[in-house]
């Protein structure tokens, strides 16, 4: 018998191990993930570029659940809106996660802020219409006698983002005051009176300005804050002389000569006073 045949089977098994390496997928899947936030990335760049701040408000909204999720007791704008837990005055929370005094934006997008929804914003065109309506109202009643026609050459009118702005001012030879002082003229309280009827005919806050032409500078002490300022405090006396609430006075300030109308900071049209009725927010 031959060696050979009693020579042990040798029995090789081939064991292959597949771990993927560059042939796999998984990288396939990490690469997709990562270009996808690249892509949202510069379209969130691309949005806070090419959108204004109500726009980018607007999309917020848009993206806010409309359902609560995260209705739970306690907490507030951030962990105690502003306030630890040994604050003294912490306020009682409304079961959504803050409280009406100190809401935060995404509680203001579900809705969530506590303000009285029967309140609704005013309406900007139909505000600047009623505006428009009252601006009508004063030339009609300037227009009575001949002796108002003469008073409104010292009045201009102009509605704006503040609301109804009611100028007057002084021509040459026909003053508001007596020439440096805050005593009102005959031809102011006529003034006065008739836009304070042409107030009453709404609730609107008022607010006063007044400004005076400049003054040489070799003045030793520049009168022009203290004059504008005296000045329109007396104009508020009037016009609640006149029956207008005082409540509704919100405002009372002196502007000196830093707003000059004119190109010419001496000329006497620039002294003036400025009533406006101001546009209600709600």
């Amino acid at each position: 018998m031959g060696a050979g045949s009693n020579a042990p089977v040798i029995i090789r098994r081939k064991k292959v191990v597949v771990d993927g390496g560059h042939h796999g997928g998984a990288w396939k899947v990490a690469y997709a993930d990562f270009v996808t936030a690249m892509m949202a990335f510069f379209m969130l760049m691309w949005l806070l570029n090419a959108t204004t701040e109500s726009q980018r408000k607007g999309l917020a909204d848009y993206f806010s659940p409309t359902i609560p999720v995260n209705r739970v007791s306690g907490g507030g704008d951030g962990m105690f809106g502003g306030d630890n837990i040994f604050a003294e005055k912490i306020r009682p929370q409304r079961g959504t996660g803050g409280t009406t005094r100190h809401s935060s934006e995404e509680q203001q997008a579900r809705g969530q802020n506590g303000v009285d929804r029967s309140r609704r914003r005013a309406d900007p065109a139909a505000a600047r219409a009623r505006f428009r309506r009252l601006e009508d109202k004063l030339r009609a009643l300037g227009g009575e006698s001949m002796v108002s026609k003469q008073a409104m050459r010292h009045i201009v009118t102009r509605v704006t983002d503040k609301g109804l702005i009611v100028e007057l001012f002084d021509l040459p030879g026909r003053k508001l005051f007596v020439d440096g002082t805050d005593r009102p003229s005959p031809l102011l309280r006529q003034l006065v009176g008739i836009v304070a009827e042409v107030f009453a005919l709404v609730r609107n806050d008022i607010a006063i300005g007044g400004h005076t032409r400049a003054h040489v500078r070799a003045l030793r002490q520049d009168p022009s804050w203290r004059l504008s300022t005296r000045r329109a405090e007396a104009t508020r006396r009037l016009i609640e002389a006149a029956g207008t609430q005082a409540r509704r006075i919100v405002r009372v300030t002196g502007h000196a000569d830093r707003s000059p109308v004119v190109r010419d900071p001496l000329a006497v049209r620039n002294n003036r006073l400025e009533l406006i009725l101001l546009r209600q927010d709600r």
